[in-house]
């Protein structure tokens, strides 16, 4: 069910918004908002494009994934003694994907574009923190009441797989390690990965993501990431190259989608 939508920032660019679901019904909605918007884009003699960074020097586009979790029908986010900040379990549900970003970065932005959009000169949530209101932060707590209060993690490129997005950022939320923090160091805001090489490099050697994927599904994902890697010059340069969009899989799989 689409809440709302209106125009973004960049040209012919739109934000659109549906209603929060269950997990596979919230991924099931997300390839078929792409579906459509490819086949009412088709019929009016347009593209629909889902790259993160389609142009240079504007803002990308990214897919802002908002996460809640109820227990016994209660949204375990809200805070009632304080509706102004999230609750403990929220708090650190989002410390625990704070304390992984790097590694489950290779994830939530898996294609060589997508490392374009985590430009900070265009407001791009590329900073390991979380905040209410800055927008270079990957995560942002959003104030609402009991039924609306969640996470937003906005680092999320658009043309990542739904499933294992979603799947990813729960297992992490629940299961992953918070990060250590010293109280006698200065703290220090962290960036992610600004090309797919280092993100790929921080996912290979992490211990967590194979506990996340398994290792066989680790390696065949690694392989693909891989490949498109080094079919792209390492050094992405200030021009979109031909070698991002022949080989990104939103357009190798345009010819399937067509199909529907």
């Amino acid at each position: 069910e689409n809440e709302k939508d209106h125009p973004e920032v960049a040209p012919s660019q739109f934000e659109l918004n549906y209603k929060y679901a269950d997990v596979i019904n919230a991924a099931d909605q997300i390839q078929l908002y792409k579906l459509m918007a490819r086949q009412v884009a088709e019929n009016m003699d347009c593209t629909a494009c889902f790259l993160p960074k389609p142009l240079t020097d504007i803002n990308g586009s990214g897919m802002h994934t908002n996460i809640s979790i109820s227990k016994k029908e209660k949204n375990i986010f809200y805070n009632k003694s304080n509706p102004k900040t999230i609750s403990k379990e929220g708090l650190d549900f989002t410390e625990r994907i704070l304390g992984n970003a790097n590694e489950i970065c290779l994830v939530l932005n898996s294609s060589v574009n997508s490392y374009r959009r985590l430009d900070p000169n265009y407001e791009a949530p590329n900073k390991i923190k979380y905040s209410h209101s800055d927008r270079t932060s990957m995560v942002r707590l959003p104030i609402g009441n009991e039924h609306s209060t969640r996470i937003e993690v906005r680092s999320v490129a658009p043309d990542t797989n739904p499933y294992l997005l979603i799947y990813t950022l729960l297992r992490t939320g629940l299961e992953g390690e918070k990060e250590k923090k010293d109280s006698k160091k200065r703290v220090r805001t962290k960036t992610l990965p600004s090309n797919i090489y280092d993100a790929i490099r921080v996912f290979k050697s992490s211990d967590f993501t194979t506990e996340l994927l398994g290792e066989e599904a680790k390696e065949r994902y690694l392989e693909l990431k891989e490949t498109a890697a080094n079919r792209s010059p390492k050094e992405l340069g200030k021009t979109i190259k031909k070698s991002e969009v022949l080989y990104h899989h939103e357009i190798t799989n345009q010819y399937l989608w067509n199909k529907f």
